[in-house]
């Protein structure tokens, strides 16, 4: 069996971590080693998930009617980023609830890049919102109106021990998850806005000055936009298969050349399967009389333990062969 591009796939069948079989071809040596860690795509997270968005769609319903009533565009401004925050829960939580689906003949990693879709979604949603919201501010500051401030005071505080309650879960479940550590970063920043919100409210009672309204609004605004574009790019390199942030790429190199009767190694990607797992494929030039079996059991399972990768494909180019890989350095286009 020899692959031109030597691309091998994991065997949901392996029975632990890191054991691989070998396939002779006509020069190149052919292995494959699979480790199989499903992370915590969603497992244990659905309450946590659950109380987020019971919690902050219960409190969007208040700050809507309260905004209404007291005329704050800074307790709207909170709502709208608010529901966005909802939107963005419900869709990692179905996303998280996709990703444990198994894998199919046609979908062989499953649907675990939903929760990747899911991420990058949300930052969408949260940049749109923000944007109008940051409209009417401006707006809003030329024409500023007067503000029922003592509503506005005990709503956002309210406001801001929901939002603590809510990120709680999430900050207890200490997930790598991207999912995850977004709610919580959204969850806890929210807690901050709604207390901004209760202060420009306590500025207003004291001083009478309307225009702190939407200009607490605006000062909100920009915090999301600046929070929701590190997460936007962060979503995006997933999607487009960057290495995480997470893992070090030139250090894996190092280790993998660093391995025993390792000579050369090329062919090198890692990527993300999903917002917990990654994937890495890799060519290793080594001397035929190298114990290939062996080396891949133990390099498999040194990958995950050291990096937390969990789906690991490893080639092995013989030394010896008479024509180099066609995806080494020297030959690749």
């Amino acid at each position: 069996m020899a692959h031109e591009h030597g691309h091998a796939h994991a065997h949901p069948g392996v029975p632990h971590a890191g054991q691989g079989h070998a396939a002779h071809g006509a020069h190149d040596h052919h292995a494959h080693a699979g480790h199989h860690h499903h992370g915590d795509l969603g497992k244990g997270n659905g309450r946590a998930f659950a109380i987020g968005v019971g919690l902050n769609l219960t409190f969007v319903a208040i700050e809507v009617g309260a905004g209404i009533f007291s005329h704050s565009l800074a307790l709207l401004a909170d709502a709208g980023h608010n529901f966005g925050d909802v939107f963005g829960l419900g869709l990692a939580w179905g996303a998280a609830a996709l990703a444990q689906r198994r894998p199919s003949a046609r979908r062989t990693y499953g649907l675990r890049r939903t929760t990747i879709v899911a991420s990058v979604t949300n930052a969408l949603v949260l940049l749109f919102i923000t944007g109008g919201l940051a409209w009417e501010s401006v707006r809003r500051l030329f024409a500023p109106s007067a503000v029922a401030s003592g509503v506005v005071i005990v709503v956002a505080l309210v406001g801001t021990v929901l939002n603590g309650l809510a990120a709680l879960p999430f900050l207890l479940a200490r997930s790598h998850d991207l999912n995850i550590k977004t709610a919580l970063t959204h969850l806890a920043a929210d807690a901050v806005l709604s207390l901004g919100v209760a202060i420009a409210g306590g500025i207003i009672l004291l001083t009478g000055w309307a225009w702190v309204d939407p200009a607490m609004s605006l000062v909100l605004a920009v915090t999301i936009l600046v929070g929701t574009w590190s997460l936007m790019r962060g979503s995006l390199d997933l999607m487009l298969d960057a290495v995480p942030e997470r893992i070090d790429p030139d250090e894996v190199r190092s280790f993998l050349a660093a391995l025993p009767g390792v000579v050369e190694i090329h062919d090198l990607h890692i990527w993300a399967m999903s917002t917990t797992e990654t994937a890495l494929t890799a060519h290793l030039v080594m001397p035929a009389t190298a114990n290939v079996p062996s080396f891949l059991s133990d390099a498999c399972k040194a990958i995950h333990d050291r990096f937390d990768i969990d789906h690991a494909t490893l080639q092995v180019d013989p030394e010896e062969a008479p024509q180099p890989c066609r995806l080494s350095a020297d030959e690749a286009i």
